[in-house]
């Protein structure tokens, strides 16, 4: 499990699907879905979507990207799926988000992570 959340973390903006997760794993994708959920308290599908709006969230404080381009650059097919689960997670829309979040240029990148991570 532990591999194949690895491989969702370091390649979250690919398309990524429960089979070849459960290569990665070794086990069946049945199997791999209900021990994942079991493990780390949440299924495959949102793990890889929270890990892609902590990008978006860290994209949004630090740069100028368009919200549209950044939703492309972590791996969203739609700029409006991105918004709305962004929404769900965070609690506020992209653009709300970056209008209320100045950079943490100053704070410990270990900090800064622990502050921004999402509820």
């Amino acid at each position: 499990m532990l591999r194949a959340r690895d491989a969702m973390d370091r390649a979250y903006a690919s398309p990524l699907d429960v089979p070849a997760l459960a290569r990665i794993a070794h086990v069946s994708p049945a199997h791999f879905s209900r021990v994942f959920r079991a493990t780390f308290g949440e299924t495959p599908h949102r793990y890889l979507q929270r890990r892609r709006v902590e990008r978006a969230m860290f994209l949004l404080r630090s740069s100028a990207t368009p919200i549209t381009d950044i939703s492309y650059k972590i791996g969203f097919e739609s700029p409006g799926t991105f918004s709305r689960t962004f929404r769900e997670i965070v609690g506020k829309s992209p653009r709300d988000y970056r209008r209320s979040s100045p950079p943490l240029a100053d704070a410990p990148n270990c900090f800064a992570m622990a502050w921004t991570r999402p509820g």
